[in-house]
């Protein structure tokens, strides 16, 4: 395809204004369909009701022998499950939809910025998944039983579906964006917003602000606190680490050059 006249790009903001927006409505419907064809899929196998209980594994092992979650809600049997499916969907669709968001901006990207961008959708997608992980095989097991121990004899332990659903959502978001620590950290150094030595001062502050992150978004229990602010502070240093990698690696060809040559260039000393 060649590139555009200068007169073509100085006829008016019309034209580039409406191709933005029917870029824009495609990968809008591409992510759409996506997300589609993750519910098809996953209908099919394991279905709604196989979906609930797997995320209901980690509570029912903390629950009296053979009680079950309960639906307080008239609708909650048909809307819950549904709302199961279509998180489970979206989730599983992450990396196409984070694939749409990167093709909707890489024409304004150098050729050296498209090759770091893919891995780096794939990197945060792997994090998004790793916390999602996380919370299920881990957090949840032991914030129950925590939990479970405050419990009183005389009460029987026997959740809404909804809001236990409602709960663990919430989670599965806060830790699958607070696994995006490292790519954060790198992009801040990229972008020369901030510089490696600072982070590295900014340490023990970062530590102090996931506690108070945790202490927010998590519920009231120190299991769950400790869980996200403990990797959040580990995954702030792994973000260190591969800022100065990135940061040079992701260097346009020019600026290595230039570079180069102003570090073999000859002092008035010399």
């Amino acid at each position: 395809m060649s590139e555009p006249s200068k007169e073509d790009e100085l006829s008016g903001t019309e034209q580039p204004f409406v191709q933005h927006l029917m870029e824009l409505r495609d990968r809008v419907l591409y992510s759409l369909y996506g997300v589609l064809i993750c519910v098809a899929l996953l209908m099919f196998w394991p279905g709604p009701d196989g979906l609930i209980d797997f995320i209901a594994i980690p509570i029912k092992e903390h629950m009296p022998p053979g009680a079950k979650l309960i639906a307080v809600g008239v609708f909650s049997p048909f809307f819950v499950p549904l709302k199961v499916l279509m998180m489970v969907a979206v989730l599983m669709a992450l990396p196409w939809l984070m694939y749409q968001v990167w093709a909707f901006v890489a024409p304004g990207l150098y050729s050296h910025e498209k090759k770091f961008a893919l891995p780096l959708i794939l990197f945060g997608s792997l994090l998004a998944y790793v916390g999602i992980g996380f919370v299920q095989f881990f957090v949840l097991g032991n914030m129950f039983k925590f939990i479970q121990h405050f419990t009183p004899a005389s009460v029987a332990a026997t959740p809404d579906i909804a809001s236990y659903v409602e709960a663990i959502l919430s989670l599965y978001i806060a830790f699958a964006a607070a696994f995006q620590v490292p790519i954060v950290v790198m992009l801040l150094v990229r972008l020369g917003l901030v510089e490696i030595e600072k982070l590295k001062a900014f340490r023990g502050y970062f530590v102090v602000l996931s506690f108070v992150i945790a202490a927010i978004i998590t519920p009231p229990d120190v299991i769950s606190q400790l869980a996200l602010a403990i990797p959040m502070c580990l995954l702030y240093e792994i973000g260190i680490l591969g800022a100065g990698w990135f940061s040079k690696a992701s260097r346009a060809p020019e600026a290595e050059g230039e570079t180069g040559a102003a570090a073999d260039k000859p002092t008035d000393g010399n």
